[in-house]
């Protein structure tokens, strides 16, 4: 079997690798998984039909384009597509709609997942409690307590005053493009200590069961697709 998963960016890439492994491995499946980085969200485009500009990098821009390719590559193959990005500041539910009808109608013969982290991928950081303690043991356990899982609070904000009591404020000033740094550093330090079965965000659940249901369809099926919920 083989995963394609689409991502963003690069931090978000090393969880949803480390996790998507984990759940594979905690079903015995044997799965080849690829991860695919992008250059930022972007937004689809708006003749997706058409071939995407010279230099286009982020992931909706290129998603239509990528779909088809998939499709014509992988058709009749075990093959799972997961699109997995953050909902940022968009209605959860219209954004999903949106990128399941684009790889229903682009690649309709490969089974798709689509995963939305609630916000940004911080959610899904935060929601493993025992993860973050591990890889930072000198975190602020009180302000993760005080954290309303999937809330949109400012994520990233939220992971920065837990895991960097100390300096969060001056982080924070920063912002970006500096905090890049230090999100990709809290990804992946944190990821290694992630457990799929004990991740409280309801937006993490949603992708991961999706995950699952693809995992036990063996045959591709024609113009279906496994949504999150």
């Amino acid at each position: 079997m083989h995963l394609e998963i689409l991502t963003e960016d690069k931090s978000g890439a090393v969880v949803v690798q480390r996790l998507a492994q984990k759940i594979c491995d905690k079903e015995n499946a044997e799965v080849q998984i690829s991860v695919r980085p992008h250059r930022g969200c972007g937004s689809i485009p708006k003749e997706p039909d058409a071939k995407p500009p010279k230099f286009a990098s982020a992931l909706l821009d290129l998603l239509p384009a990528k779909c088809r390719a998939y499709n014509e590559v992988y058709r009749g193959t075990d093959t799972i597509l997961a699109v997995v990005m953050d909902s940022d500041d968009h209605d959860p539910d219209e954004l999903r709609q949106m990128l399941y009808a684009c790889c229903k109608k682009y690649a309709p013969d490969i089974r798709s997942v689509i995963g939305l982290c609630t916000e940004e991928i911080e959610a899904w950081l935060l929601g493993d409690k025992d993860a973050i303690v591990s890889a930072y043991p000198e975190c602020n356990e009180d302000a993760l307590d005080d954290y309303d899982q999937d809330s949109v609070c400012g994520t990233w904000e939220v992971l920065c005053r837990v895991v960097c009591p100390d300096t969060y404020e001056d982080l924070i000033d920063i912002g970006y493009p500096a905090i890049g740094h230090y999100k990709a550093r809290w990804a992946d330090e944190i990821s290694v200590h992630m457990d799929p079965d004990r991740n409280i965000s309801p937006s993490f659940m949603n992708f991961k069961m999706a995950l699952l249901t693809a995992l036990k369809k063996p045959e591709p099926i024609k113009g279906h697709n496994y949504r999150s919920f």
